[in-house]
């Protein structure tokens, strides 16, 4: 039986080689910029001619960021974090060193013993992570090499043109001609912590020009060092291949899962089986290896791609996770993977043949349908093929227009396009006022006999209160019509806490997480959703979130809003800065 876990080892290594790293880089920025370690290279500069003690500082405070961007790398085993530790470090005792050396010069020989002994510390260090190199396995993406090179070469070039305008600018601070040649030398030594040849007039305008030279050159390293280093993220993508195979599984056992149409967004990738008779969707985002739904295929061959998720997911150090799979597939997870769970919330699942608008119960709603029907509004209910090109221009248009946020939502429980060609079998609910679009609602297929709910969008500046009910009804009134006997409608999240918070006798703990959830309901449907879905009295079918360990819920729960585009990182730069 697998379970989900660091392979067998020493666990404790990576993250002990992980903190020392960081204290040890950490410990080396301080010394530059509290010990006053400037100072004593100068003086030592007037013992020791050739001593060049701005580049020894600008070494020292590089590879002491170095250090602590690679810390993270190490304590999640990345084997490229720990090839480039193995040269830092030694790079670190040999400043250390030279440190001491400086030290002992300057003041004595208790302040080189102090650096002596730092030096003994890191190459301690170094010895113990090569001892245990095994400890180091998880894989890294190619793409991320490509691109830290190409930002590398960008970034070169960058400084090299900032730096030939900063010097031809300041021609007036440069003692002598100014040559081309001389010019481009100076740059590319001062962005590596180098005095070039070109000499200034005044102290201070050298000064500058060293100090913009070497922070340049640093930036570049370091962001270069980032992207070199940070967590693979596989570019998510669904082949032409995978997804003639994904849809010949929901063919067959489409109707297990309401969500499992959703496999067919295109930026999810998939892994199958050994026999291939079972698929888990995935997306990795921010270190996190995300699948959704429940698997693909026939339920006996759900282990061995489980297994494969996990395995992938250890080989790379990424954090797996499962996002709102149903009870079933939740109870092989944790069987065959020893991953955890917690209720994520519920599913709203209306009966066709048991809906009805009678009753008190449903009285709101029937109230609501009512006065839409009274205002002049008019519903169709029709398969995507049935839609001719006009009106799938039209459709699509207006679902962009009313889209609430920059970025299209959606990952475990939306489809992520709109009246497409490859979803002919999609259902589009329209309501049309005097003629004008007001709203509609999209659902996938589940199985051969269910829809489940994907887009629901509607014209608030003109669209009447009341309209998604109308358009719910409208659809269950003429499912049957379709060969519908179940639809699927929004998911209610921690739908179970709001039923038992809000009953006579609720005890504390439940009635201050309601409250928690009743804040956060002002920025996220949360109670809202809940409140809706409740008005068609459905069944509720729970959904869960699958996770390794606690200290990993608050990064999982991260990525499942960045994946859900609740959380969007504003530009390209930015987003290479997001968590680890």
């Amino acid at each position: 039986m697998m379970r989900v876990r660091e392979r067998d080892g020493y666990r404790w290594v990576p993250t002990a080689a992980g903190v020392l790293t960081f204290l040890i880089g950490a410990s080396d920025v301080v010394g530059v910029l509290f010990r006053r370690l400037g100072r004593h290279l100068e003086e030592l500069h007037e013992v020791v001619p050739g001593l060049m003690p701005e580049t020894t500082v600008a070494a020292v405070v590089l590879v002491g960021v170095l250090l602590m961007m690679l810390s993270h790398g190490l304590a999640k085993r990345k084997r490229r974090a720990w090839r480039a530790a193995v040269v830092l470090l030694a790079a670190s005792a040999l400043l250390r060193l030279g440190r001491g050396v400086v030290a002992y010069l300057a003041q004595g020989q208790d302040t080189g013993v102090t650096e002596f002994r730092d030096t003994v510390i890191t190459l301690l260090l170094l010895v113990a992570i090569v001892v245990f190199r095994r400890e180091f396995y998880a894989a890294g993406d190619p793409r991320t090499r490509w691109r830290a090179l190409r930002t590398f070469l960008l970034l070169v070039v960058f400084d090299m043109l900032l730096g030939m305008l900063w010097l031809f600018l300041g021609r007036s601070r440069v003692v002598g001609d100014l040559s081309f040649g001389a010019a481009v030398e100076h740059v590319f030594l001062g962005l590596m912590g180098i005095p070039g040849p070109v000499r200034f007039a005044f102290d201070r305008a050298g000064d500058v020009s060293y100090f913009i030279l070497v922070t340049l050159g640093a930036l570049t390293a370091v962001v270069s060092a980032y992207l070199l280093l940070r967590p693979a993220e596989p570019a998510p993508r669904l082949a032409v291949a995978d997804e003639e195979r994904v849809r010949d599984l929901l063919e067959r056992y489409g109707d297990g899962d309401s969500l499992g149409y959703f496999a067919l967004r295109r930026d999810k990738s998939v892994l199958w089986s050994p026999s291939g008779k079972a698929g888990v969707m995935y997306r990795v985002v921010s270190g996190v290896m995300l699948a959704s739904g429940d698997p693909l295929g026939d339920p006996e061959a759900w282990p061995g791609a489980m297994r494969q998720f996990v395995d992938q997911a250890a080989r790379h150090a990424w954090v797996p996770a499962v996002l709102a799979c149903g009870e079933r597939a939740g109870e092989v997870w944790v069987r065959e993977s020893g991953l955890a769970a917690i209720e994520l919330g519920d599913e709203a699942v209306v009966d066709v043949a048991e809906f009805d608008l009678g009753g008190r119960a449903m009285r709101g709603v029937r109230q609501a349908v009512g006065r839409i029907e009274r205002r002049g509004y008019a519903a169709e209910v029709r398969r995507v093929r049935d839609l001719d090109a006009g009106q799938r221009a039209q459709l699509a248009a207006e679902a962009a227009r009313w889209r609430h946020s920059a970025a299209e939502r959606g990952f475990s429980m939306a489809l992520g396009r709109f009246v497409a060609d490859e979803d002919p079998d999609c259902v589009v609910v329209t309501a049309r006022q005097d003629g004008e679009l007001r709203g509609f609602l999209q659902l996938a297929p589940w199985g051969k006999d269910g829809l489940s709910l994907d887009v629901m969008r509607r014209d608030t500046a003109h669209a009447e209160n009341g309209l998604n009910e109308f358009l719910i009804t409208q659809l269950l009134a003429r499912a049957a019509e379709l060969g519908v006997r179940r639809v699927s409608l929004n998911f209610a999240v921690f739908r179970s806490v709001f039923a038992r918070g809000e009953r006579l006798g609720a005890g504390p703990v439940i009635r201050l997480v309601r409250g928690v959830l009743l804040m956060l309901s002002r920025w996220f449907q949360i109670e809202s959703l809940y409140r809706f879905n409740a008005k068609f009295r459905p069944d509720w079918e729970p959904r869960f979130l699958l996770y390794p360990a606690g200290r990993t819920l608050p990064r999982i729960l991260l990525a499942a809003l960045e994946a859900e585009a609740f959380i969007v990182w504003p530009g390209r730069f930015l987003r290479w800065l997001r968590p680890f």
